[in-house]
Formats: structure tokens, sequence, C-alpha cells
């Protein structure tokens, strides 16, 4: 049973206390926000879980074993700091922070104490996803062309950071986990509408070593709520829907085709390949549940963590390189360090297997980075 803190009581907050209250490893025992008012609510809905206005009551008590970290952006970095320092296991809200450099730092000092540091990429553990990255693995789709992203609404708008950080940094991880590399550039575009300073709309491009782009739109100000990811292969084509629970993924058997035969360049032409339409089942099971059972399972039992430190890394330094890029005027930002941070973890202490709350979680090396004939290898545990 892991008795669990949750330092934020915003938007995320009373989800992780809702569903760790509800596994069967898990207890949450505290949590604490700097509103009054939040607390108030989390005590009403939770009366077993005691609330406090200072986190720091959270981090001295030698009771609790991990944390949750979902407070803003911008103090992810100090906070999982010192959670770590007072011994205690983190799954923090995404991004880890918001640099590469303070994201090494974090996960080096996890694992030099011998903590898991988990980041909530939850779109990672959704169904859907996940099924999408199996098609890829087993080469249904074929070679992967690219990959298109579309994560818009009507708000809710920020002010500590711009809409990339906050909608992409998911597209990102999610195109990162399909093709089971990072992104060596970046290339982007913004527009600072609602207020100044702030990107409200975004467009950026990823480059991937083996030459496949992935594009993402992202915006706060738009009348439609759309979460999609399309991906186009050489044999078929997917189409993810997040927003649609009962048509979630939809395979098409659809694609160009050459003709076995020209006379002459005139009469050369693509055909269109338009067969069958199929819809794979999807098990409806929360992502929130799914990633607190992982969660559990790397600070129990050991199990290799799919969104750890070094591959936050990776969607970290995607961000970095967009705002550079946005300040540049769109120009193509390269990213190597993302594909070092993400292809080369430390070496394992120990085996995998049961480990007590103090061991080391094991992380699977990384190989180098996928080509299309040999992407269908799992890279990403």
């Amino acid at each position: 049973m892991l008795s669990i803190g949750v330092i934020g009581c915003g938007h995320w907050g009373p989800n992780h206390v809702r569903v760790f209250s509800e596994l069967d490893r898990s207890r949450v025992d505290a949590c604490a926000d700097l509103s009054r008012a939040r607390l108030e609510r989390m005590a009403r809905r939770f009366p077993q879980v005691r609330v406090t206005t200072d986190y720091r009551t959270i981090l001295d008590d030698a009771s609790i074993d991990a944390v949750i970290v979902a407070t803003p952006t911008k103090t992810h970095g100090t906070l999982v700091r010192e959670a770590l320092q007072a011994g205690k296991h983190v799954l923090v809200e995404k991004p880890l922070c918001m640099s590469v450099d303070e994201a090494k730092e974090l996960g080096a000092l996890a694992k030099s104490l011998h903590r898991v540091l988990m980041v909530g990429h939850v779109f990672l553990f959704n169904r859907g996803i996940m099924k999408l990255r199996d098609l890829i693995e087993e080469g249904e789709l074929g070679d992967v062309h690219y990959l298109d992203a579309v994560r818009t609404n009507l708000g809710p708008v920020r002010g500590d950071v711009n809409a990339f950080v906050d909608l992409a940094t998911h597209d990102v991880s999610i195109f990162n986990y399909l093709l089971g590399a990072a992104p060596v550039a970046v290339s982007a575009t913004g527009a600072c509408i609602s207020q100044e300073a702030i990107e409200d709309v975004c467009f950026a491009t990823l480059q991937y070593a083996d030459g496949t782009p992935g594009h993402i739109h992202v915006s706060w100000l738009n009348p439609r709520k759309v979460r999609t990811i399309t991906v186009v292969g050489s044999k078929k084509m997917a189409h993810w829907d997040d927003v649609d629970p009962s048509e979630t993924l939809r395979v098409y058997d659809k694609g160009l085709k050459e003709p076995p035969y020209y006379n002459s360049f005139g009469e050369f032409q693509y055909l269109l390949r338009n067969a069958d339409m199929r819809l794979p089942r999807i098990e409806p099971v929360e992502p929130l549940v799914e990633q607190a059972r992982a969660f559990l399972d790397a600070v129990l039992e050991g199990a290799a963590c799919r969104s750890d430190a070094y591959s936050a890394i990776g969607v970290i330094a995607v961000l970095e390189a967009a705002a550079a890029s946005i300040r540049g005027g769109g120009g193509l930002i390269p990213i190597e360090d993302a594909i070092v941070a993400t292809r080369q973890k430390p070496a394992a202490d120990v085996p995998v297997g049961a480990l007590p709350l103090t061991g080391t979680v094991v992380h699977s090396p990384r190989g180098a980075t996928p080509t299309k004939a040999t992407r269908r290898e799992k890279a990403i545990p």
C-alpha cells in the first residue's frame, strides 16, 4: 500500500486524489494548495484526506511514500527537486520542467536517490494511442509517411505558458511514443492574440532522423474542440479522435498505387486505392487510471517507466526548440540533444523485479535511432 500526497488541487489534482484513492495498492493521505477555497472543496469531497496550505508538511511526513505534483508548469522543477530530496517518489504533471538542463538534473537526482520520477504524459496510457502504436509496430500501416495532430478548443487560456507548451506537449510525447524516437529538428510559428508575449495559436513541423515529418496545430481560440492524430502509412492510414468515443480509432485501407506500366511521362499517374475502413475495438479504460497503475508498478515492482525523466527530455527539447523557432520567425532549429537524451539511458543498477520503495527503477537502454526498416522493433517500454 503506497501512501500518497498531492500537491496542487486545481484542475488535475482532484482527479489524482480520486484515482489513487480508488486503487487497491494506494491511498491518498494528504493534499496541499495555496487556495483555501480549493482545500475546502477537497475536504468535502474527500473527508479522509487531510488538507494543508503548506506543501512542506507533506514532504516532511515520513509516512508518505510518493508525491503527485499538479501545480503550474513553472513550479514543477523546484517542487520535484524538493520532493526527491525528501525521499519521495514523484509523479509530476507534464511537462517535467521548463528546460532540458533542469530535466537532466532531475533525472540524475532521481536515479542517484533510487526514486521513481514519472511524468504525466497521460496520452501514452490512452488505449487508442496504445493500439495505434501496435498497428505501426506490427507493420499494418507500412512505413510511416507522416503524422498530423490537431488539438484546439475555445480556451482555457493560460497566462504562464503558451498554447504550444500547454497543448502540443501531449502530441510531441505521442509522436515520440508512436515512432520510438525523438525528432532532430523543429520549425514553429505562432500568434499572440488574446495577450502579449504568449502565443494562443501555434503551428509546428517536427523532423525525425529517418525523414518522417510530424505536423502539430494547437490553439486556444478555435470554435471546436478537436483532439485528433492522423498517421499516413505506405499500406494504410489511421485516424485517432479522442472526442469521438464511439469511433476513437479508424483504420483506412486507402492509399496510392502506381500503374503497372506507362508509355510516356504524360500517361504516368497514381491511382487511388480506396478499400474498407475498420474500427479496432478499444477497451474503455480511463487513461489516468492506466497511468496511476503504471506509477504503482514502477514504485512497488520496479517496472520500467514508460514516461520517465529521460523520455521527457526529448519532449522538453522540442518545446525549447519550438520557442526558439517562434522567436526567430519560424526557422528550422536542430534538437540533437533530444536524441542523445532519449536514446542513451543510464545503465540499470539492478535486475528487473519487485523492489522495495527505496529500490532503483530499471530502465531499458535504447538502441540507435530507428530507420523505417527497423521501426517495428520496440524502442520504448
